[in-house]
């Protein structure tokens, strides 16, 4: 058990010093990259009259609905994870001397690509069908 406590500690005390130091840019261009995916993704959702994508990850509908949800969305988002985790490894590279902590490279990718796009898509596509209607688009 102590040894579990020791990894969770070190995970988070490294997750947090990620944020300083060297490479810290990516903490604003993986999301901001993730956003734009998300903007272009919740643009089409609007246009074609799609279920927001977090609604229709969540409820499904369907059977299948919702792998085939999720894989719409770690598609869009693939070429940014990728991008993620290139440049954890380059960072643990830089600050450890070696690919020492390779289940934090994931968490790290995640957190900055996915989860913005997640919670960003279906919001867009609501303001974006919003505005569309209110310029009497259909």
């Amino acid at each position: 058990m102590d040894s579990f406590l020791d990894f969770l500690h070190r995970f988070w005390s490294d997750m947090l010093a990620r944020t300083d130091g060297p490479m810290t840019f990516r903490f604003l261009l993986q999301p901001i990259m993730a956003i734009i995916t998300a903007a272009i993704d919740g643009y089409r959702d609007a246009k074609t009259g799609r279920t927001p994508y977090f609604h229709k990850l969540v409820h499904g509908g369907r059977h299948g609905t919702r792998v085939e949800t999720f894989r719409e969305g770690f598609t869009a988002v693939a070429r940014i994870l990728l991008l993620g985790v290139a440049m954890d490894v380059i960072y643990q590279l830089k600050v450890f001397g070696s690919f020492s902590h390779p289940l934090e490279t994931p968490v790290i990718a995640i957190a900055l690509a996915f989860i913005p796009y997640l919670l960003l898509r279906g919001p867009i596509a609501r303001l974006v069908r919003r505005w569309r209607q209110r310029h009497g688009q259909p």
